[in-house]
């Protein structure tokens, strides 16, 4: 048996959040413990409550930590030059792809969880990116986009990266499909 660490050796939330992450998406979240990560962590099950009062409180501070990560990339493409909306524009729709083939563990903990327990922790974080989405999306759209069209083009953008995640293909390998799946998108609303 190896030796366990004490709570104040090395072991940090992001250490934590990582392993957590990685139990999450292999065994759900019901079927994940805190004693089984701090088992793979080397450590006391109390040292991980020194960082997180419960497991819903560490999933609850993982997903909205990657909610938030994701919202930083749109405003990052927001705020960088482009030479049209319509440039801007493909590089969200590019770029989100990016984001969930690249993050493929926490966009399933954030979108395809389907465990009861955690879906109301799971109301706020997508909420908020979804809102802050859309209105980029129909402020860049060279014609006004009703909820409809905004939520279609969310959902063919979601079913893309669901598609890849599940057979856990990589970003390089579908970079040109995923331009391409983007162009088609912006000719759709033009």
């Amino acid at each position: 048996m190896s030796p366990r660490k004490a709570a104040s050796d090395e072991l940090t939330k992001e250490a934590i959040i990582t392993v957590a992450r990685d139990l999450f998406v292999k065994e759900g979240y019901a079927a994940a413990s805190m004693r089984k990560i701090a088992d793979i962590l080397h450590c006391s099950h109390g040292a991980i409550y020194y960082h997180f009062k419960n497991k819903a409180q560490l999933f609850y501070e993982m997903v909205e930590a990657d909610f938030q990560k994701l919202n930083r990339e749109l405003q990052n493409v927001l705020a960088e030059p482009a030479e049209s909306n319509e440039q801007k524009l493909y590089n969200i729709l590019y770029r989100y792809i990016e984001f969930g083939l690249t993050h493929q563990k926490h966009y399933e903990l954030m979108f395809l969880i389907k465990d009861d327990d955690v879906k109301s922790y799971l109301q706020e974080g997508p909420s908020k990116s979804y809102l802050h989405f859309a209105q980029s999306i129909n402020s860049l759209s060279p014609k006004p986009l009703s909820i409809k069209e905004i939520w279609s083009i969310f959902l063919s953008l979601h079913g893309f990266v669901t598609h890849y995640c599940k057979s856990e293909t990589s970003f390089e390998e579908v970079k040109e499909l995923a331009s391409s799946h983007v162009s088609f998108l912006i000719k759709a609303i033009s």
